[in-house]
């Protein structure tokens, strides 16, 4: 798995021959549900976060039925890209990269959809492969991997697939990723699929039953179930499922990532939240904090394919990665600024 560098958008930087250091970055993530962006300066740890925004955009809504992004949806999502491109501006961005995922990669319409963000954002979208957003997602949360474990199980559930990715631990925690698979199944799709306003306890195990059987294809080809029963795997969920249901357990009033980003919670517990926001109504699952209006239809189909993860590979407890795919664009930026410096005869960046 390599990173596309011909896809990163580049100005001058401030520093000639300054490696990463010379740089502000940027990052847009354009999923099937959500619009997210992150701006940020290198650190000697990484790099520090100078601003960020989020929306729920819901691009790929229909898209599983009706093959092509609505109109509705894609003049939502060009207005949160506008926030996004003038906060790019703004902040004197010099290297750039922006991607979209499932909902893009299944919609016939996307090369206009795309051509219509470059003309009314400026911004430039490249379409990423399942590989590719795998692969992104490790990089993004590979500082979470825990020093004592041989493997690192990763989930991304996302609006309109989920990724899977099995990861061997190094001692420098390179992403050395040795089986991976993308579902063709996230929180918008299998809401559509079976609804996500009233959900009965019947339909919920008819959701699990769904992903269980997506999974098993890939349990077989690689028997990961043994390796998990012998402690030898820690499991890394990244997505707003895994997030939301942290933020649950600690009785959040308003969700706060820094208390979020990193912890681990016992899988009894998660299951209990599962359980218990499945047998909400609508309108009680709005009025969790945590979940809210935006998510109440969707974030019990994100607890029916994480139950189908735990059943299918049950670690005990699974660390919470309010981070991903940005993270790891954002990083690739880094290393290609770095590398650009040593093309150019200017040695090794340093702090």
């Amino acid at each position: 798995m390599s990173h596309a560098a011909d896809h990163i958008q580049a100005r001058p930087g401030n520093g000639q021959g300054a490696g990463r250091w010379g740089h502000t970055y940027a990052a847009v993530d354009l999923g099937t549900n959500n619009c997210r962006l992150l701006i940020a300066k290198p650190t000697g740890a990484g790099f520090r976060v100078i601003d960020s925004f989020s929306r729920i955009v819901r691009l790929g809504e229909g898209v599983a039925n009706k093959g092509a992004l609505s109109r509705d949806a894609m003049d939502r999502t060009i207005e949160a890209l506008k926030i996004c491109a003038d906060k790019i501006e703004r902040r004197g961005v010099t290297r750039q990269r922006h991607v979209a995922t499932a909902a893009c990669r299944a919609a016939s319409n996307h090369e206009e959809f795309l051509d219509k963000v470059r003309r009314e954002t400026g911004l430039k979208l490249h379409v990423i492969t399942p590989e590719e957003e795998a692969r992104l997602a490790v990089s993004g949360c590979i500082s979470l991997f825990d020093d004592g474990s041989e493997f690192a199980f990763v989930f991304d559930i996302g609006g309109g697939s989920t990724e899977l990715i099995w990861v061997a631990a190094t001692p420098d925690k390179a992403c050395d990723i040795r089986a991976w698979t993308s579902l063709p199944c996230g929180v918008v799709t299998l809401a559509e699929t079976f609804g996500g306003h009233e959900v009965t306890a019947d339909r919920y195990r008819e959701m699990v039953e769904y992903v269980e059987a997506l999974l098993r294809p890939f349990e077989e080809a690689h028997r990961l179930r043994d390796r998990v029963a012998g402690h030898q795997v820690q499991m890394i969920g990244t997505s707003g499922t895994v997030t939301t249901i942290a933020g649950i357990h600690l009785g959040l009033k308003r969700y706060d990532r820094s208390r979020v980003d990193g912890m681990w919670i016992e899988r009894e517990h998660i299951h209990d939240i599962s359980r218990r926001l499945s047998g909400m109504s609508y309108e009680e699952r709005m009025a969790e904090p945590c979940v809210g209006r935006d998510r109440a239809d969707l974030v019990v189909a994100g607890c029916a394919i994480y139950e189908a993860i735990a059943n299918m590979w049950p670690c005990a407890r699974l660390r919470v990665a309010d981070r991903g795919l940005r993270e790891g664009l954002l990083l690739d930026l880094m290393i290609d600024a770095d590398s650009e410096q040593r093309r150019n005869g200017h040695g090794a960046a340093s702090a």
